[in-house]
């Protein structure tokens, strides 16, 4: 960026008349107080209505305008313009073929028209412009656009103060450069905020919508994404027979990749379970179709439980997810199975295991974002907690999840959090 010159160069530069200097001494103030204020402004059309503004009341200007490059079309579009009745935002000129404007961005030059009458570039606009200077915006070897002013009087820009416009361009340009750039910006992230709503809005719509209602049992259910979306996921499945299938898995990663997965994921076990395979059979033949579909590295941790309503029985299978914890008369215990990799990664055979449930027992499943949830000290939540909560009267999935948000105080869960609570009623 080319500096402003200090004032022993713009007064050595000429020896103009003392109220001249005194003039010019002045502008040089205003000008870079203005472009002391304009480097801080990223709202870009604010920055070039405040530029126009400036130059105009600075200078005495009838009109000022600032044109932007359009790159795709080879014009000039006008964002900002003051004193000008003839043309408004949006008025654009052909590089290399409409206006002094076009001609300063084909060239790259700075164009002064001491007398507009005698200017074969020159585009009328005020019947009281006499003289006018286009400077090209430029930023390295990038054209970012193009700064015009008007001055009432025959050659009414002295050779010092254009230089100081000239050297006020130079801020300009980089200004107009950072602020279009930060409203790309902006405007991606908007985007991206709004696929992610809309990402949020169809994962969720996958949740079950209800806990489903079976006689002599409390089934509750809840996922908490870490982002916008996640890669945890429950589901309940009902059966002809009057059983029901319950899920708890969680996709390796988070974000919206991790969201695709167990999207297709879910798709595939819902096919399967409604094959009335059991649950070591589902597993073993959704990991046969992972294997093959999953990018390498990538994998998901899974447990498929079958309830019984009528005999009190569950039967599950464990694809490397966490172990169950079952809390009955006869305390908390951990529920473990002989086989069970995480899907997606190798082939593999699942066993089964088969509990009943006693009244007043509870039966939980649940993600790592639940256990590993910290505090400002950081302490996890754990299991001991868990099971603490989970044998109180009210316990359900969302009471859960509520009592992990009230222990990280304010940090938020680091994991996608998911809980699914199964109570049997004494």
């Amino acid at each position: 960026m080319v500096a402003f010159p200090n004032l022993a160069e713009v007064q050595s530069a000429q020896s103009p008349a003392p109220v001249l200097t005194a003039d010019l001494i002045e502008d040089l103030q205003r000008l870079q107080k203005a472009a002391q204020k304009i480097t801080s402004i990223l709202d870009l059309d604010q920055l070039i209505d405040g530029v126009v503004l400036e130059v105009t009341q600075s200078l005495g200007c009838v009109e000022a305008s600032i044109y932007l490059h359009d790159e795709e079309r080879a014009e000039m579009v006008m964002a900002g313009v003051r004193g000008c009745t003839l043309h408004k935002k949006g008025h654009r000129l052909k590089i290399g073929r409409e206006g002094m404007v076009g001609y300063v961005a084909c060239t790259g030059q700075t164009r002064y028209a001491p007398d507009v009458l005698k200017d074969p570039y020159y585009i009328g606009c005020e019947h009281s412009v006499r003289s006018e200077v286009a400077i090209p915006l430029r930023v390295g070897e990038r054209l970012v656009g193009v700064f015009t002013a008007s001055h009432p009087d025959v050659d009414g820009f002295p050779r010092q103060q254009l230089r100081l416009l000239q050297a006020f361009c130079d801020h300009v340009a980089v200004a107009v450069k950072n602020a279009h750039q930060f409203r790309l910006e902006r405007a991606e992230r908007a985007a991206l905020d709004r696929e992610a709503q809309e990402a949020r809005a169809i994962q969720q719509a996958l949740l079950p919508k209800s806990s489903p209602y079976i006689p002599g049992f409390v089934v509750s259910g809840l996922s908490v994404p870490a982002r916008a979306v996640g890669g945890d996921w429950y589901d309940f499945i009902s059966f002809p027979d009057g059983r029901w299938g319950i899920v708890l898995a969680d996709v390796s990663g988070k974000g919206t990749g991790a969201a695709l997965l167990m999207s297709a994921t879910r798709g595939m076990l819902r096919s399967l379970a409604e094959a009335c395979c059991t649950p070591g059979e589902v597993l073993k033949k959704l990991n046969e179709l992972l294997v093959n579909d999953f990018p390498a590295g990538k994998f998901v941790t899974l447990i498929y439980a079958v309830l019984d309503p009528a005999a009190r029985t569950v039967v599950f299978a464990n694809a490397g997810h966490l172990q169950p914890l079952l809390i009955d008369e006869t305390g908390e215990r951990f529920l473990d199975v002989e086989r069970g990799l995480p899907l997606g990664l190798a082939a593999g055979d699942y066993s089964e295991t088969e509990i009943r449930l006693s009244p007043g027992s509870r039966l939980l499943f649940y993600s790592d974002g639940i256990t590993e949830a910290v505090n400002g000290n950081e302490e996890e939540y754990g299991v001991c907690r868990l099971a603490e909560h989970a044998i109180l009267p009210e316990a359900s999935a969302v009471t859960i999840v509520d009592d992990v948000r009230s222990f990280a105080n304010g940090n938020g869960v680091r994991d996608d959090a998911t809980v699914v609570f199964v109570g049997v009623n004494r």
